[in-house]
């Protein structure tokens, strides 16, 4: 797929490398490389529902760039995927596993569906037709997927299940993500909250300043909205604002997002409940805005853990907040970047903030393979020491080199993807010029 053929979400995301491939003096053989994703699959999936009726599901895997390891990114269900979403996808998932060094190549799933609109016994027969239709091309050697968006620990069990089947023998390997009881790793579904808010103390950190004194508005109340606000709220952060698909709630005075949580799940409602060290206080002095009304609140850090594109240059211009922290893949556009440079407004990269999935993901890998499994303070301890690691090295990098957080970040990524493909060779070394 060509840029000029590739709809905007993928043209965005190569377009932001020609400036860094300047400043790390990249190959043309790794460039020409990272144009083009390594293999696309498209299948269409038949499942029979409840009805006895027959439903045809389109479906993707797309494994960018498998130069230092095994494919590794999510299976998202939703109405509104493509094959050039999946293909973005990948390909921040290939420079993400690179930032932090994990010794994977990126690759992304989807599946054209509205899976709220199938009952348990449909989502099954989808979840297990996917992994039919795409057995020859993964496996724990090869590429692993993991849930994401509108897929969870229940659906990648399905999946580790079926490919089990088919192979004849146990692979808990080859899905991560999965529960406890099938093999899943501790601390798996807390861990990109929980990373994302290690990056953010660590800039905080940085900056000198104390999470006390810091406001924070999360658009998207999610899995990894919800474990960062809660990780946020017990290390100081006062959450203020919160928001689902349907609307936001916003108070000054404080949210309790644990209560908010319960209330949610209960009546898939967002209802505004004021955070008290006493008592639970319902819906006094909190009002309920738009979406597009938190994202542009006056807080010291607007969080981003909804879907891609939500800050462009149609709105970028209305951000008020101080710094934006990108939990989902892909919030900020390159436009909006260029407009949030203008107005001063640092951005925390998706490449390195929503890393903690992805690291222990590498993590039940790793126990899955040897049978060795970790206690959730072992994870939670490991995956906080990667993320420190390399937040502190991109951070530098940021200072040292004169740039923005996101080039930093991709700099530090696409440095060891381009040093792997160029140590299998290239132009000059082939012509005898080095």
């Amino acid at each position: 797929m060509s840029d000029t053929q590739a709809p905007e979400v993928l043209k965005d995301a190569r377009g932001r490398l020609e400036k860094i491939y300047e400043k790390l003096d990249v190959s043309d053989d790794a460039r020409q490389r990272l144009a083009h994703p390594q293999r696309l699959i498209e299948v269409a999936i038949p499942v029979r529902m409840d009805d006895g009726s027959l439903q045809v599901f389109q479906g993707w895997r797309v494994q960018y760039d498998l130069t230092r390891g095994p494919g590794k990114g999510g299976i998202r269900f939703h109405p509104d995927v493509s094959a050039a979403e999946v293909t973005a996808l990948s390909f921040w998932m290939a420079i993400k596993c690179a930032v932090v060094d994990l010794p994977y190549g990126g690759a992304k799933g989807g599946v054209c569906v509205d899976p709220k609109k199938l009952s348990r016994m449909e989502l099954e027969r989808l979840s297990r037709g996917y992994i039919r239709a795409i057995y020859d091309v993964i496996g724990p050697d090869l590429d692993i997927p993991a849930p994401d968006v509108n897929t969870n620990a229940t659906i990648m069990g399905w999946m580790a299940d079926e490919y089990s089947n088919i192979s004849r023998r146990q692979e808990p390997a080859v899905i991560t993500g999965k529960p406890l009881g099938l093999g899943g790793s501790e601390g798996r579904v807390a861990a990109t909250g929980d990373g994302a808010l290690e990056v953010l103390r660590i800039w905080t950190e940085r900056q000198k300043k104390s999470p006390k004194e810091l406001t924070v508005a999360i658009q998207g109340f999610g899995n990894a909205g919800y474990y960062f606000a809660c990780a946020a709220q017990s290390l100081g952060f006062k959450i203020v604002a919160l928001s689902d698909s349907q609307g936001a709630v916003y108070s000054e005075k404080g949210l309790d997002v644990h209560a908010i949580w319960r209330h949610k799940n209960k009546t898939r409602k967002l209802k505004g409940i004021l955070y008290s060290e006493s008592s639970v206080d319902e819906e006094k002095d909190v009002d309920h805005i738009s979406n597009k009304e938190l994202l542009a609140l006056d807080v010291d850090v607007l969080a981003l853990a909804a879907l891609e594109n939500q800050i462009t240059e149609d709105n970028a211009e209305q951000v008020q907040a101080g710094l934006l922290l990108e939990i989902a893949n892909g919030p900020v556009t390159s436009q909006a970047d260029k407009i949030l440079a203008d107005k001063k407004i640092p951005v925390l990269p998706d490449v390195l903030v929503n890393t903690g999935g992805v690291i222990v993901s590498y993590f039940e890998w790793i126990q899955n393979s040897t049978g060795d499994y970790w206690s959730a303070e072992r994870v939670s301890e490991r995956m906080k020491a990667v993320i420190a690691k390399e937040s502190e090295t991109c951070f530098d990098l940021a200072d040292d080199e004169q740039v923005d957080l996101r080039t930093a970040a991709y700099m530090q990524g696409l440095k060891r993807i381009t040093k792997a493909m160029d140590d299998r060779g290239t132009q000059g070394y082939f012509n005898g010029d080095s």
